[in-house]
């Protein structure tokens, strides 16, 4: 699959929304990619699974990991196709992302750490830290869409389907033309 296949996929299914909008990182954009929108039809699910695992498959994990609520769907997809375990990390009561209901992460398992949207790599590197706090290795990241376009540095091998640098704003930053247009967030939180 190549960028321009999942980017048509992305406007095929109105997953690429233009507008003014409001980032999990708090940072403002034109674009916004709403995975959930692509991924709600399986066989979608599977092209991009597809798409990814084949990028990854040479590090050879053991275990998936996502950071919920976006990694889910793909990460599953991706550990699937890896003939991998999916485990996810989800927000505790204070917001921070957490291993809960009894997962473990063993003495130097390779976990590859997946995730839907990457902008600056908050929910990835937090991911990556709850791995190596349980004593695993992470081998690398995956995502369907890398909104930096290679410029977010994890510190390991990451691979996307899409790769652009969607323009970001500070919201002290805004231009006219998105200070004029109310701002949706239409993300998780």
């Amino acid at each position: 699959m190549t960028t321009t296949d999942a980017l048509q996929l992305f406007r095929h299914t109105g997953a690429l929304l233009d507008g003014h909008f409001v980032l999990r990182s708090g940072l403002h954009s034109r674009q916004f990619f709403q995975c959930a929108l692509a991924l709600q039809e399986m066989p979608l699910v599977e092209r991009f699974g597809a798409a990814l695992s084949a990028k990854v498959r040479h590090l050879q994990p053991r275990t998936v990991i996502a950071p919920a609520l976006g990694g889910l769907v793909i990460g599953q997809e991706v550990a699937r196709q890896l003939g991998c375990r999916f485990l996810f990390a989800e927000k505790d009561d204070c917001g921070n992302l957490v291993l809960r209901r009894g997962f473990k992460i063993g003495p130097g398992e390779r976990c590859l750490v997946v995730e839907d949207v990457v902008t600056k790599g908050g929910r990835v590197n937090e991911t990556m830290e709850i791995v190596r706090r349980h004593g695993g290795t992470v081998v690398g990241v995956g995502m369907i869409v890398d909104r930096s376009n290679g410029k977010v540095a994890l510190g390991v091998p990451t691979f996307s389907l899409i790769a652009l640098e969607v323009e970001t704003f500070s919201p002290e930053q805004l231009p006219a033309d998105l200070a004029a247009t109310p701002a949706v967030k239409p993300g998780s939180k």
